[in-house]
């Protein structure tokens, strides 16, 4: 599967790619590489320019503040997050969550930005030009019909990022660059829930950073992650959580979703019921399960039955809060 023609950019900076990627709004940015090069391979897309972003050391920059919070640079290698024990000392479900991306190889070629950019999957999708071609196209590329939902006109694509729902947990915002300089957005406004044009990007705008604040230092956290392989493969459900224990009480925590939905979501109700309880109490595990499987709302979009998907998530709530409720 050949690369289309392309011309190649490489800026030395977030604001020159962001007025690059403004004078050619057709273009791509390629980080790592491992979800773009595939895609265009598949014949996903074919953009005339790719700005490629190696160069623009700025992207890369790890900062901790003596407040606790930390400001991850977008272009950090995942494999360099992997490595840092700061963060694993201060945010632990992110650690897990970036730990388990795919496998070494692509951990040192994939960026945190890449891994919050991940393009929406779907087994109609994710296919050869030739495969999709034989089934008529989908509504997400080339086609008028959703076949997992074919009687809409919206994508269900699923978001399959690993390090957003533990960042959601997190209180995480981002730091987005653009032709006009940079603004900062929540996590969760990021996403469109959409699954054919699944981020939240002005024209030109690039992400530069990831915000993390003090408050969320020192939480304990947790990622379970479902993949038909141990390795490599995307998840086809995952769960983050994050709580604040102290002596023997939740103070506070949240939960989130990946995997089945078109964007990566919190757990509604979990923060009220998390906080102030013993996460100890089998009645908390069974609620927390409920919850997860009532959050998560899973379509044909994988070879895995919704139902199994939402089955898992409810395992790995009582899970992760059995690990997190555990002695230090």
């Amino acid at each position: 599967m050949p690369l289309p023609e392309f011309q190649l950019y490489q800026p030395r900076s977030a604001a020159q790619a962001a007025a690059w990627l403004a004078a050619m709004p057709q273009a791509r940015l390629l980080a790592g590489g491992t979800d773009l090069i595939p895609a265009m391979q598949q014949g996903l897309c074919a953009p005339p320019q790719v700005i490629e972003l190696s160069r623009a050391r700025d992207l890369e920059n790890i900062e901790f503040f003596p407040d606790g919070g930390a400001r991850l640079g977008a272009g950090a290698k995942l494999a360099r997050l992997e490595a840092e024990p700061e963060l694993a000392r201060r945010f632990p479900a992110l650690a897990a969550a970036v730990e388990s991306v795919a496998s070494p190889l692509q951990r040192g070629l994939g960026t945190l930005g890449g891994n919050l950019c991940l393009d929406t999957r779907c087994r109609w999708y994710n296919q050869s030009w030739s495969w999709r071609r034989a089934c008529g196209f989908c509504l997400k590329k080339d086609g008028e019909v959703c076949h997992v939902a074919p009687g809409g006109r919206r994508c269900w694509a699923a978001y399959s990022g690993d390090a957003a729902p533990a960042l959601l947990a997190l209180g995480a915002e981002l730091e987005l660059a653009g032709p006009g300089g940079t603004r900062r957005l929540p996590l969760a406004g990021f996403f469109s829930a959409d699954g054919a044009r699944p981020l939240r990007l002005a024209a030109g705008e690039l992400l530069a950073a990831v915000l993390l604040p003090g408050e969320s230092a020192g939480w304990r956290g947790a990622y379970r992650k479902f993949r038909v392989r141990g390795s490599i493969d995307y998840p086809l459900a995952g769960l983050a959580l994050a709580l604040q224990i102290e002596r023997g009480r939740i103070r506070q925590g949240r939960a989130a979703l990946t995997a089945v939905h078109p964007a990566p979501v919190l757990i509604a109700g979990a923060e009220a019921l998390l906080a102030g309880a013993d996460p100890r109490d089998p009645q908390l595990a069974g609620e927390l399960a409920r919850l997860a499987r009532q959050a998560a709302k899973p379509l044909s979009t994988s070879s895995l039955t919704p139902a199994y998907r939402r089955d898992i998530l409810a395992v790995y709530a009582r899970r992760a809060l059995a690990e997190l409720a555990a002695p230090a």
